[in-house]
Order: C-alpha cells, then sequence, then structure tokens
C-alpha cells in the first residue's frame, strides 16, 4: 500500500534557540526570513545581546529603547557608512583662484595677489597647502623702523568665472617688519550644510606671510614677499589632502544661491 509523501514537521523553537546560538550575525538574518516562528526564534534579545556586546559595545550600553537586533543592523550600517570610500570631488584645482588681500588697519593696501590655484606651487605635495608669490609691484613697502604691524589678512577662494566666491578667512594678526619677519594667521571654517553659524568642521583656514627686503634691498624698503595659504585638520594639526580640501570647498561654491 503506497503512503503519500512524508510531511516534515518544524523543530521545536527550543531546538532553533539552541543552534541559533551558534551561528553569525548573517545567517541569523538569513534564517529569520524563513517563517514567522523562525523570524520570532531567531530575533529574541537573549540571542542577539551577547552579539551586540561583541561587535558594538558601545551600544549595547544604550537605553534598550529598541530590539538588540536592530541596534546590531544600525551599527552594521554605520560602520559600513564609515569605510566607504569617499567620491571624488565636483571640483578641481584648475577650478579655483585664490585671492589675497593684506592691508593695515587704515585700509591702507599692503600687498594684493590673485592668480590660478593650479599654478601654484602645492608645499608639500598631495596637502592642501600652496605658496602664492607676490610680485614687487603688487605690494607697498611699509614700516621703516617699526618692528612689528598689525595687519589685515582676507584669503578669498574663487570659483572661475565668478560663478561663486567663499571667505576662507578675514582676521587680524602682528607681522614683524624686518627681512625675514613673520606673521602667521589662523581662522576656524564653518561646517558644510546647514547652522554654519553654530556648528564648526574641524577645519582651520592657515595662512602664513613672510616678508622680504631692508637694508640688503636696492630701497632698504621691508615688502611682502610670499604668502601662504591651506586648510588644517584640527584634530591633528595636519593639512588636509587636496581632494579633502576640494570637497570641503565645493559645498560652498557649487551651491550658491541666486538673489
Amino acid at each position: 500500500m503506497e503512503t503519500g509523501p512524508a510531511t516534515l514537521t518544524p523543530p521545536p523553537w527550543e531546538v532553533l534557540l539552541l543552534v541559533a546560538h551558534h551561528l553569525d550575525p548573517k545567517t541569523l538574518a538569513i534564517a529569520s526570513c524563513v517563517s514567522k516562528s523562525w523570524s520570532f526564534s531567531m530575533s529574541s534579545d537573549d540571542l542577539w545581546k551577547p552579539i551586540l556586546t561583541t561587535h558594538f559595545p558601545s551600544l549595547s550600553t544604550l537605553p534598550h529603547a529598541v530590539p538588540f537586533r536592530r541596534l546590531f543592523a544600525m551599527g552594521h550600517s554605520a560602520t559600513k557608512r564609515r569605510r566607504r570610500n569617499p567620491s571624488r570631488p565636483k571640483l578641481s584645482l584648475s577650478d579655483l583662484v585664490f585671492s589675497v588681500s593684506i592691508s593695515t588697519r587704515g585700509s591702507h593696501v599692503v600687498s594684493t595677489t590673485t592668480k590660478p590655484c593650479d599654478m601654484l606651487l602645492v608645499d608639500p605635495p598631495g596637502v592642501f597647502r600652496f605658496d602664492v608669490g607676490v610680485d614687487r609691484d603688487d605690494g607697498a613697502a611699509m614700516g621703516e623702523g617699526l618692528a612689528e604691524m598689525k595687519l589685515k589678512v582676507t584669503w578669498n577662494v574663487i570659483l572661475k568665472g565668478w560663478r561663486g566666491i567663499f571667505t576662507m578667512m578675514e582676521c587680524e594678526g602682528m607681522v614683524g617688519i624686518v627681512d625675514g619677519g613673520e606673521g602667521f594667521f589662523s581662522q576656524e571654517l564653518p561646517a558644510p550644510g546647514c547652522c554654519l553659524n553654530a556648528v564648526a568642521s574641524a577645519l582651520m583656514a592657515d595662512l602664513k606671510v613672510e616678508m622680504c627686503g631692508g637694508k640688503g634691498s636696492d630701497d632698504g624698503k621691508v615688502r611682502v614677499s610670499k604668502v601662504g595659504v591651506g586648510i588644517l585638520s584640527a584634530v591633528d594639526w595636519r593639512y588636509v589632502g587636496v581632494e579633502d580640501g576640494l570637497r570641503y570647498l565645493q559645498h560652498f561654491l557649487l551651491t550658491c544661491d541666486v538673489l
């Protein structure tokens, strides 16, 4: 006498839980899709709490407002986003023009220079730090007999064709008015996005002024010889890479509102 095919009886939930303790998170997630009973068994907090504690111990201490399985999924997604390679910047150095103006407190212009960014020396190579040479005709002699002087510096980044402009720095500081004198300026940059005035970016605009001339020059005058500009990370005080600098600037130069 022939009999019909045997009907498979699903294992009791106690057996599923015993097996589940030996499964990795990915296999558990797949197994929870088999049926409602499997989903219930494979999603218990008793099962996922030790997994969460092992992989994301900081999340396991949060107030238990959501299931541990969901907390693990959130931690896993956040880790994947952090590891994701950033997209290439939409700007290039050839798209940018640097304009640096140096003046006295009385608005007397000491030096002004505007140059395409891709024609400047990247120093050191690979980082967003540039040396901007100043032509003799672009700067006025200053401060005869003075050891130092308070100057105002402004650094603007211009999108070629005047399609956008972003002020990196506008601040005051002291500069030594002697041959080889230097002045250092820095200003915290805003975070890209909303709440620009309330949130910092952990980035600093950095500017250095170098002087030349003096007694050994033809006219005995002291002038600005070179300006160095860059973007520093306030976390480790290193200059950011060129691509990171371009990614930061594109938030301000490619999203300008037209009045």
